[in-house]
Formats: structure tokens, C-alpha cells, sequence
């Protein structure tokens, strides 16, 4: 008997498992170095290297010949994992010399090398758990984080150093704090300077930041997690910038905004980029590292918040910047002092420049992401095929991952020089599953709506209960041209709903003007944008949703969209499952909330308005709230205080407390049965 999708989807880590992730191209093309499990339900990743001219495929590191099946990670590293959502183990990041002849990685809080074209691996002598190694672009040196400190290893002679080394236990060097990780995908504290003699190096202090207590209270023996958590409206962390060299020297860096979003360092310019408190100025700088001193190139500005892109600054082999900006309506690419994309073209990432081209993720339609290239006259298409692409390009090579609806799970192709495509294959499970997904516009907004009707079920023979099934927030995009997307909303579909999944007002791919409407307010566009998708689908398919019984499910900010469609619109909701909801948008952090709330001292109105207390009272429809009790991003504090609000208002909930476990929910009893008690719970709610 064939595994039931939740278990399979458990152990496949969402299917995830066995997909090839992590590409390096050598600068020459010839070679394509990668991160990749043994199969669909192995969870220790491996690392692997392609040979584009002869095709053929070599494992370079398996962990389990370095005895690192078994990891135990330092608590650092858990933490970049949760916030990098990294779901596997093993070889999960890795780094190289600039001619892509080695690499270097940590496993199980131990220092690793290897030499890619023999597979030698050896372990170096360090004087603690490894966070983060990177090598010199000449390969002659590695640097690494432990303890907090800054190290550097040569590879020749053995010598072990501390380049930098905390002066207090709330101080680290070479690490990216909280913020910085999770909001703003910057999962880094240190970068090597191309001639390999000096690094700049973050300077984080925690020392201002608050400190909560994260209990676990299943197991009464053990002592609460300390956390320094940064709560809208409380002190960050205090970081800043040395450059230092390996000859002993240090220079500071200063620049006086909130929050450095990323750094770049390339034989044209160190760069920093820097975001102020209320996110509503960016500012480009270029520095001179022998002196610190900083010169701004560019400062971006807007009235209610600038993006942050990843992948700029970068530069062209002429020294052009390139850059992605809003202006007349899109997000674009600019070189140099041009615009070269179109407003109607939304820019997602800067995905690689290769001498004179630039790689380019956009959206035309918000339900595609494509790739496109610059190469300094025209913007070409890369993908042409619907669907959801990414990539990477080096030496006239490309890496090309496609989804869409029409194939199962990812595929990988190498495009080299001449234009022959060589495949990398995916290992991923088939997760057995008939999708039957229509994507569309629906509502007076024209929002982007799936609709994902069971495989069994003949059109207008019956009326289904509906399930809305959205994220429905900032960032997270659900209605995308993948399979992928819908595997869960199909499983969904298949116990008896019509289930929805609609993209509302401040998601992305739409442009500017429509991820914005969501500033002052997180609560109102999204909820009414959810009943809009609704009703629209509603009267395409008149014969096919029974709108008496309408159930809502979601995590994190679909959790808390979930939550409040029951308190707020009980006329049209008539069951919510909350996971890891947001009830409270002051015990959120501060650069994702402040961006679009601005500071809860200033504007505490705006946060009332988005917050699901005051409207406890008003609950009459079945609530099921699901917290991890050890979730550092989303504290279970959201779901025990809108629980104490509910019964002292005498509401009936209920709340699935899950002990030991984060916002990724990663163990695989507990993803399993997740699924089956919400469909569970669902069917009772709805009759």
C-alpha cells in the first residue's frame, strides 16, 4: 500500500528533498558544482559536481563518509537554519574559491575542505562549532564564526587566528543578527575582499535588544530559552562595519542609518547599502578601505517604504552599477544611468552579471516569473515557456531551474556556450496527487486566483463546501504557475472542498502601487480581498461552491488572516484554522512590521486597527489555533493571549499546542498529522 500524501509529503520535506539547489559555475563554464540528497526522502544533502562538456555527474561529498548523518549543530547554526527555512541536513550551504577548485563547508559544527576535482575532503582543527565558513577568493585562507568570533584558518601552514573577537557575550562578529536574516534576506555578517588580504566584517551588539523567555512548558525541567527578540517599537541590535585585514589592521566603517541590508565587495567597489528606521530611504555607498570613508552613489526614497531586492549593488567588467528601483509604476533594472526594463515588467532579483550581462528575474503576468537578460543593448527572454523560473549564469553558461503546472516538480537544465542543454536530474518523490487547478482573475480587482477542484468531482453536479487556503500577506506570493503551489490545497480538495487560493493587495508581482495598499492597515485590503477573490469565483462557478459553508485556513500571516476572517465577517466565514497567527502586531518584529505600521508609539491606532483582541467577543464561528511552543519567530504568545481574550469574553476555540516545535514545523509526526487534524476539525465545523 502506497504512503497517504501527508505522510509522504512529511518525509519528503514538502517534496523538496532530492531537487538540485545551491549552483556554482566555474568561471569557465566547464564545470557546475551543486547541493543535492541521494533520493526524495533522504534528508542528508550531498554535494555534487557536473561536467558540462562531457555530461557527466560526480559525487563529491557525501556526509555520511564524513560521519555527519547524525548533525549536532551548534544553537547558531539552528537559528540561521530557522531563519533560512532550510528543511534538510547534511551539506545544506557551501562556498568556493573563485576558480571554483574547492569548497568549503560546516557539518555537525565541524570545519570541512575539499578539493573538488580528487574529493579529498579533510577536517581542519578549529577551536569550536562552526557557523558560516567561507574561503578567500584565492583560495589560500578560510574564514569561519564560532563563539561569536571571527576566525581565519590558512590552508597552507595550518595557522589559526581570531580576526575579531567579541567583547561581550552580546557582541558577534561575522554573523547577520535577527533582522537582518529574517526580514531581510541577508543571511551573512562578513565579506572577503577580491585580493583575499582583508574582509568587512559586521559588528553586532544585542546588548539594546530585549530579552524574552522561550519555555518550553511540556518539560517543566528544563530552563527557558533566552532570546533577544526586537518588538516593534524596541531597540535593535546595534551593528556596524570594520574593514579588517589580515595583517592585524581594522577600520571602521561608520554610516549612521537603522539597518545595513547587504554589502558587496568586487574589483570595482566595496559597497554598503543602508535602510533608515522607517524604511523610507536607501542609500548606496562605496567605500575606500583603507580609510573607511564612505561616498553615497545613489539614494532611493519613498513615501511609504523602499524595497530591498537581492542581488544589488552589483557592477558590469565596465564598472556600471546595476540596480533594480521603482519608478513609473514598476520595479526595474537600471544600469549604469539607464533604465532598461519596462514599468509593466515587475524586476524580482538580480539573479548573476556575467562580464557584460545581467540575469534577471520579472513578472509581466504576477502569476509567472521569468528570466530575462541585459546585455548591454537589448533585454532578451531566457524562459519562454509558462511557468516559474530561476537561474544562474557564469562564464556564458547557464543554470536553468523550471515548475510549472503541466510537469512534476522542478527540472534543472545546464545551457552551455553552444546552446546544448545537459540535464541535472531531480530525485524528488511523485507526490501521487491529480491536480486540478485553473489560475485566473477574479473579483472586482482582478485578483490572481487559483481554484482547485477535487480530481473526482464533475463540474455543477454538486455544490462543495469551500476552503479559502491564502497566505494573503507581504512577500508571500501563493498563486504562482507550479505545481508545487497547490500539492496541499489539492490533498485539500480531494477530502470534499472547492478550495481558493487568492493573492490580495500587498503581495508581490503586481508592482508598487499594489503591494502598498496595505500601509497603516495589514488587516482590512487583505480581508476584503479574500472575500472579493470569493465572491468572484463564486459566480464563475455558480453550480460548483456551496457558500453556506466557507472555511478559512492559514500560516503565520495566513494564520492571522485566517483568525481574523472568523471574528471580523462571520456572515461569510464559517470556520478558521489559525497557524502561528500574528494577533498582535507589537509582539511581531520591527522591520517587518514598522515598514508597513510605522512605530507603535507614533501611530497606535493603525496598530489597534490590525490587531485581533478587540474583536475576541465578537467570535460565534469554530476557531482551531495552532502554535508551535518553540517558534522564536512568531512567539506562541500570539495564540495564548487572543485564547485568554476569547475566554474572557466566554468564546468557545479550541488550541493544538505542539511542543518543541518552531515556525517551520519541521518534524514529520507532526507535519503528518497537522493536515489530517485540520480536515478533520474542517468537516465537523462545516457539517
Amino acid at each position: 500500500m502506497s504512503e497517504s500524501f501527508p505522510r509522504l509529503s512529511a518525509r519528503t520535506r514538502r517534496f523538496t528533498l532530492g531537487v538540485p539547489r545551491g549552483f556554482t559555475i566555474s568561471p569557465d563554464g566547464g564545470r557546475v558544482v551543486f547541493l543535492r540528497t541521494k533520493s526524495g526522502t533522504d534528508p542528508v544533502t550531498c554535494l555534487w559536481e557536473l561536467d558540462t562538456d562531457t555530461h557527466v555527474e560526480r559525487l563529491v561529498v557525501d556526509p555520511r563518509t564524513l560521519h555527519g548523518d547524525d548533525e549536532d549543530l551548534p544553537p547558531e547554526e539552528r537559528a540561521r537554519r530557522e531563519r533560512s527555512r532550510e528543511a534538510a541536513g547534511g551539506v545544506v550551504a557551501y562556498t568556493t574559491d573563485k576558480d571554483v577548485t574547492q569548497a568549503c563547508f560546516a557539518l555537525s559544527g565541524g570545519l570541512y575542505v575539499v578539493e573538488l576535482a580528487s574529493g579529498q575532503a579533510r577536517r581542519l582543527d578549529v577551536p569550536g562549532a562552526v557557523i558560516d565558513p567561507r574561503l578567500s577568493p584565492d583560495g589560500r585562507h578560510v574564514a569561519y564564526v564560532t563563539g561569536g568570533a571571527l576566525r581565519v584558518q590558512d590552508l597552507i601552514t595550518g595557522e589559526d587566528r581570531a580576526l575579531a573577537t567579541p567583547e561581550s557575550e552580546t557582541v558577534t562578529y561575522g554573523l547577520a543578527e535577527f533582522i537582518a536574516a529574517e526580514e531581510m534576506d541577508r543571511m551573512r555578517g562578513y565579506w572577503w575582499a577580491p585580493s583575499s588580504d582583508a574582509l568587512l566584517v559586521e559588528r553586532a551588539d544585542e546588548a539594546p535588544v530585549r530579552v524574552w523567555h522561550i519555555a518550553d512548558p511540556a518539560n517543566p525541567d528544563r530552563p527557558a530559552a533566552d532570546q533577544r527578540y526586537p518588538a516593534a517599537g524596541t531597540p535593535n541590535a546595534v551593528t556596524e562595519l570594520f574593514v579588517v585585514g589580515l595583517d592585524g589592521s581594522r577600520v571602521a566603517v561608520p554610516y549612521e542609518e537603522e539597518y545595513l541590508t547587504t554589502a558587496a565587495w568586487d574589483p570595482h567597489a566595496l559597497s554598503i547599502v543602508t535602510l533608515t528606521r522607517d524604511q523610507r530611504t536607501m542609500r548606496l555607498f562605496t567605500v575606500d578601505p583603507a580609510t573607511g570613508a564612505t561616498t553615497l552613489v545613489r539614494e532611493d526614497t519613498d513615501p511609504a517604504w523602499v524595497d530591498i531586492v537581492t542581488g544589488v549593488p552589483a557592477h558590469l567588467d565596465d564598472g556600471s552599477l546595476v540596480w533594480v528601483a521603482s519608478s513609473g509604476g514598476g520595479n526595474r533594472l537600471v544600469v549604469g544611468d539607464r533604465t532598461v526594463t519596462p514599468p509593466t515588467l515587475q524586476v524580482r532579483a538580480v539573479l548573476d552579471v556575467d562580464h557584460d550581462s545581467v540575469l534577471f528575474s520579472a513578472s509581466g503576468d504576477p502569476t509567472e516569473i521569468h528570466l530575462w537578460t541585459w546585455d548591454g543593448h537589448s533585454l532578451l527572454p531566457v524562459s519562454t515557456r509558462s511557468g516559474v523560473f530561476s537561474g544562474r549564469m557564469a562564464g556564458g553558461v547557464g543554470v536553468l531551474t523550471e515548475q510549472s503546472l503541466d510537469a512534476e516538480g522542478v527540472s534543472t537544465t545546464v545551457v552551455r556556450r553552444d546552446g546544448m542543454a545537459v540535464p541535472i536530474p531531480s530525485f524528488a518523490e511523485r507526490p501521487g496527487l491529480d491536480l486540478r487547478v485553473s489560475l485566473g482573475r477574479s473579483g472586482r480587482r482582478e485578483l490572481a486566483t487559483a481554484v482547485v477542484l477535487p480530481s473526482w468531482h464533475e463540474q455543477g453536479s454538486r455544490r462543495l463546501p469551500v476552503l479559502m487556503d491564502p497566505y494573503g500577506g507581504p512577500h508571500g506570493q501563493r498563486v504562482l504557475n507550479r505545481r508545487g503551489a497547490f500539492l496541499e490545497s489539492q490533498w485539500f480538495a480531494e477530502q470534499g472542498f472547492a478550495v481558493i487560493v487568492a493573492d490580495g493587495r500587498g503581495t508581490p508581482g503586481r508592482g508598487p502601487e499594489f503591494e502598498r495598499a496595505v500601509l497603516n492597515d495589514l488587516a482590512t485590503p487583505a480581508l476584503e480581498d479574500q472575500i472579493d477573490a470569493l465572491q468572484g469565483v463564486a459566480e464563475q462557478y455558480p453550480d460548483d461552491l456551496d457558500l453556506t459553508r466557507v472555511a478559512i485556513r492559514g500560516w503565520s500571516f495566513g494564520g492571522f488572516l485566517a483568525a481574523l476572517a472568523v471574528l471580523r465577517r462571520p456572515d461569510v466565514f464559517h470556520a478558521a484554522v489559525a497557524g502561528a497567527p500574528v494577533t498582535d502586531w507589537r509582539l511581531y518584529d520591527t522591520c517587518y512590521t514598522e515598514r508597513y505600521l510605522g512605530h507603535p508609539d507614533e501611530q497606535p491606532e493603525v496598530y489597534e486597527k490590525s490587531s485581533l483582541f478587540a474583536d475576541a467577543a465578537k467570535l460565534e464561528r469554530p476557531l482551531l489555533l495552532i502554535h508551535g511552543l518553540a517558534d522564536d519567530n512568531v512567539v506562541a504568545a500570539h495564540t495564548l493571549r487572543l485564547s485568554s481574550a476569547l475566554l474572557a469574553a466566554g468564546r468557545q476555540h479550541s488550541v493544538l499546542p505542539l511542543s518543541g516545535v518552531t515556525h517551520m514545523t519541521p518534524q514529520e509526526v507532526v507535519a503528518e498529522n497537522l493536515l489530517l487534524l485540520q480536515v478533520d476539525f474542517l468537516k465537523k465545523s462545516l457539517g
